[in-house]
């Protein structure tokens, strides 16, 4: 009989996560019919910035949290971070203007997609390494010098795209998860931001940071508490940039950055709603994306609702009674399971979301490294097959086509938001059978080893 699937790949939020009482109740209160005034905006087509509550609730809500001064113009409502992304590079990138896509790697991989379907397929998206504080800026810097004096002369042609009043086509796209980041599971200290905001600024780039894990840290000892310390609410690279002067090639006022911020962590992935904050120009230049020309502001309904519970303070007592406490401990079985099963085979982790003395983490993952003599492509094959576990392995983390610039055939992600809390020890303990398996049996699965890279290959050519 087939082993029950335990699968490390899901970022989903567990279902006992998911505030479907306060979602269910807000929605009663929205759609209240003795309160046509509440109901009647929220079922018709939305303003292009979206719902003017939830802007004002969320420019509240995330200047207590950045210690920022709020101001709803920054803010314009999206349909979350994925399809904020698509509408992104509608409306500021052009296969012609725009040189580059550099994602930081390991990569969020599924977000590389989204730039192929925006015309950035054929090597036009570039993988940049991290170190040890997340992007290696002096990496990209040279990354970035070193296209420029490839393509110095060139002609690429006019922009593909007709010229708006309201938007710009930045020469470069920079990719980054600044904050326990997917899958690496790191956080960018202030001077590593500081330094990728001038870089931006310097070679007119345009960073997309997607912010989706900040609200979701917690500490490694001791319990949860809602006052956080600094670490755990650091500057966006939004408000780093907002904070200088404009720079030289901007002249209107667009900016460097915008945050990709979301529900789907802090809610539910299904409402489908998130939000943007940037420059006040480049919010107007978004906002006026064709798709939300057309239909408003997505899920404008979701939208109404999450303003309620955004004002009323639930989500936020959701995120820090419910979420971070039950995430903590999912993080630290993890943790515990991955020492006592795994650790003496090799494997090794990174403890904290920061290097230096702030013993933090967060988001849904934990990045972990072989020790010698493993692949990641392997043990997540005969995991699979063997004992019927799912992990993330390294490879899937690679920018297509920039394979040889950053392998991770060495590293593996799992994800502990989505499992029963019994399963993850479970997992951990079908992953040490696979270990022990594979060492026990070196030319065997060494055999299968070139099967299974042949085989990966061979599906990345048709991906």
């Amino acid at each position: 009989m087939q082993k029950t699937q335990i699968n490390f790949l899901r970022g989903w939020p567990a279902p006992e996560l998911l505030p479907a009482e306060q979602l269910a109740a807000a929605c009663q209160r929205v759609l209240s019919a003795d309160r046509p005034a509440v109901y009647t905006p929220v079922l018709e087509y939305g303003a292009d910035e979206g719902y003017a509550p939830l802007r004002q609730g969320l420019a509240a809500w995330l200047g207590r949290h950045y210690r920022v001064v709020p101001d709803a113009e920054r803010i314009c409502i999206t349909g979350g971070a994925s399809q904020n992304l698509a509408c992104i590079l509608q409306s500021f990138s052009d296969v012609h203007a725009t040189r580059a896509v550099w994602a930081v790697a390991p990569v969020y991989h599924l977000a590389v997609p989204i730039f192929n379907d925006a015309g950035f397929g054929g090597g036009r998206v570039r993988a940049t390494p991290e170190d040890d504080d997340g992007v290696d800026v002096d990496a990209l810097e040279e990354r970035i010098q070193a296209l420029e004096q490839e393509e110095k002369g060139k002609d690429f042609g006019k922009p593909t795209k007709l010229p708006h009043p309201k938007r710009k086509f930045y020469r470069h796209l920079i990719y980054v998860v600044p904050t326990c980041a997917n899958p690496s599971g790191k956080s960018m200290p202030v001077a590593r931001r500081e330094a990728l905001v001038r870089l931006a600024r310097k070679y007119d780039a345009l960073i997309i940071s997607d912010d989706v894990y900040d609200f979701l840290q917690w500490p490694l000892q001791g319990p949860v508490k809602v006052e956080r310390p600094p670490e755990m609410s650091l500057p966006r690279l939004c408000d780093i940039d907002l904070a200088m002067p404009c720079a030289e090639n901007d002249p209107e006022g667009f900016r460097h950055t915008v945050s990709n911020g979301s529900f789907s962590k802090i809610s539910g992935p299904g409402v489908r709603t998130g939000w943007a904050e940037a420059s006040p120009a480049f919010v107007a230049g978004l906002a006026s994306t064709g798709s939300t020309r057309s239909g408003g502001a997505p899920s404008q309904l979701c939208a109404g609702m999450l303003s309620d519970l955004v004002a009323s303070g639930e989500l936020e007592r959701s995120i820090d009674q419910v979420l971070r406490p039950a995430l903590q401990r999912r993080h630290g079985l993890l943790l515990d399971a991955v020492r006592r099963h795994l650790a003496p085979h090799g494997v090794t982790y990174r403890e904290s979301s920061l290097t230096g003395a702030a013993k933090s983490f967060g988001g849904y993952f934990l990045w972990l490294k072989l020790g010698p003599g493993f692949s990641a492509d392997l043990v997540a094959h005969v995991a699979s097959t063997e004992e019927n576990v799912i992990i993330g392995y390294g490879n899937m983390f690679t920018v297509q086509g920039e394979e040889t610039k950053t392998t991770f055939d060495d590293h593996f992600r799992l994800c502990f938001s989505w499992l029963a809390e019994e399963d993850l020890l479970e997992g951990i303990k079908r992953l040490e059978k696979v270990l022990v398996r594979i060492a026990q049996n070196k030319e065997c699965y060494k055999a299968l080893e070139k099967q299974v890279l042949c085989k990966n290959e061979d599906m990345k050519q048709h991906v």
